[in-house]
């Protein structure tokens, strides 16, 4: 029995209608390396089943404490069934990317049950007309909720479904599974003498308040520390609606890597962030609604010790950037950006990086499901703006994986909404001897975001114009490069006056295509 850290609880906390904290992602497998050249459902049941004794997550369920004083636990799920949790389901004909798209949308718009382990597995087939991608493919949709991971911990569980070669290893035998029940009085106990201890760690925090307060005025007066204006609204501020949409776009990692080499000490994440400022600089101009002050992102960091990176759940913080989406030239955008970027890390080390994890701690948790819910139904969340968009960075494995002998060939990732911010981005890296690729996905709410398609072109273009800018046309376009940059002004023209279904239709055939050099 494992209680819930206190960021791990505000996740939950943070779960109201119409906003499910769960994380995950689609991964596309190209089956033909497997033995045999055909990947069974049965296959992934008994490869699974073999994994189970490696990480608590498949098995365990949250246990609350009476009248919610204290933290819930995670407990053994006695009635575990795994065919449960793991799914079987086609696409229909066509089977195109924007079918697999409108899938991952509705199915990551279910919360998960929180009366049994809280993670889902779709295995879907039917990838047939998806261009780029072999016959054949297949893709695996996984949720998990972010109670029980981040994206540093949702990697490490990543790498115990997969293998290094297309032969499944045996993972060896499972240790006698042990099911332990929860105490009532046990978990009433703890919350007890958590109670006593909430004083005392308060006081602790209190005393490292007057010296952040110092440090963050001694970098603003340095000017390390950039005062941003304040955050404009835009449509992706507002209530936030049941229904989702998701897409993504591919780039070349050796291209966005001579990009961030144009600026002195800019790096990958600087330049996936100028990208990111220009598509939504696009889209929003698009609709005529480019506020004159900059965009602004917050960006999630993992704050682990080198000796806690093997630890579980969530250690999370926050550091914020200015987008610069008040500067049109791509390339000048990503200096400031970079220098943002600097701003930003600078605030977040003198606030201390891991000032989210010690507040959530002393915050009570019905307190703070309370106040989560009063503010929604009130409609004090949306009140003011702490972001405009999240991006995050999720690196990949740094080599090929296999699962069941399918090749590993994509991976989008899909984020969960907070109030007030309808649009959640993901950078995720897969590259191995410095070749390989980023995909930058996101995950938005459908009324704020009708047309997701006409976005993902947004971003195709902002990277192309910064492409250009930086490295001044010295790399050859990509293949199918020419014909994308045709219509991309018809694609403009018909998103921006509402005609949104012919747009949708062109979109379908670009799927997740790399689309640099």
């Amino acid at each position: 029995m494992q209680q819930l850290s206190g960021q791990d609880a505000m996740f939950l906390h943070a779960e109201i209608d119409g906003l499910p904290q769960h994380i995950g992602g689609v991964s596309i497998y190209d089956q033909s390396t497997a033995p045999g050249g055909k990947v069974r459902f049965k296959q992934i049941l008994a490869m699974l089943e073999s994994r189970l004794h490696l990480s608590p997550i498949f098995r365990r369920k949250l246990a609350f404490v009476p009248y919610g004083l204290g933290r819930p636990y995670w407990v053994e799920d006695p009635d575990f069934d795994l065919e449960y949790h793991v799914r079987h389901i086609a696409l229909p004909k066509p089977g195109d990317w924007r079918q697999l798209c409108i899938l991952a949308a509705r199915i990551h718009a279910v919360p998960l049950r929180r009366d049994k382990p809280m993670w889902e597995m779709y295995v879907i087939e039917g990838l047939n007309n998806v261009e780029g991608y072999p016959p054949g493919c297949f893709a695996i949709l996984l949720k998990v909720h972010h109670c029980a991971m981040d994206g540093a911990t949702g990697t490490q569980f990543m790498n115990i479904v997969h293998d290094l070669t297309p032969e499944t290893s045996d993972p060896g035998k499972a240790p006698p599974w042990i099911v332990e029940r929860p105490s009532t009085f046990r978990m009433l106990a703890q919350a007890y003498v958590d109670a006593w201890k909430k004083p005392g760690q308060t006081l602790e925090m209190l005393k490292e308040a007057g010296p952040a307060f110092m440090r963050i005025r001694r970098g603003r007066q340095a000017r390390q520390i950039h005062s941003l204006d304040e955050k404009p609204r835009t449509r992706f501020q507002g209530r936030i609606s049941r229904h989702r949409v998701v897409d993504a776009r591919k780039f070349d990692f050796e291209t966005i890597r001579a990009i961030k080499n144009s600026v002195k000490g800019a790096t990958i994440n600087d330049t996936m962030l100028t990208i990111v400022s220009g598509g939504m600089r696009k889209y929003l101009q698009s609709k005529g609604e480019l506020p004159k002050n900059s965009l602004v992102t917050g960006c999630p960091i993992d704050v682990r010790s080198p000796e806690e990176q093997a630890a579980g759940g969530n250690m999370v913080g926050f550091m914020t950037v200015s987008l610069r989406s008040d500067i049109e030239d791509p390339a000048e955008r990503l200096a400031a950006i970079h220098e943002e970027s600097l701003s930003g890390k600078a605030y977040a080390e003198a606030l201390g990086p891991r000032f989210a994890v010690d507040l959530a701690d002393v915050m009570p948790g019905n307190v703070l499901s309370l106040a989560i819910r009063t503010a929604s139904a009130t409609g004090l969340s949306e009140a003011g703006v702490m972001f405009n968009t999240i991006v995050t960075n999720v690196p990949g494995a740094p080599y090929q994986l296999y699962l069941c002998g399918a090749a590993l060939v994509d991976s989008i990732s899909l984020g969960p909404l907070i109030p007030n911010i309808g649009l959640f981005q993901v950078v995720y890296s897969s590259v191995q001897n410095k070749k390989g690729s980023i995909i930058l996905s996101f995950t938005a709410c459908r009324d704020m975001m009708p047309d997701p398609a006409f976005y993902a072109q947004c971003l195709q273009e902002a990277y192309e114009e910064l492409r250009d800018a930086t490295l001044g046309g010295k790399k050859a376009p990509a293949k199918g490069s020419t014909a994308r940059k045709k219509t991309t002004a018809r694609k403009a023209k018909s998103a921006a006056g509402g005609r949104k279904q012919p747009a949708r239709k062109r979109a379908s055939k670009r799927k997740v295509k790399a689309s640099a050099e």
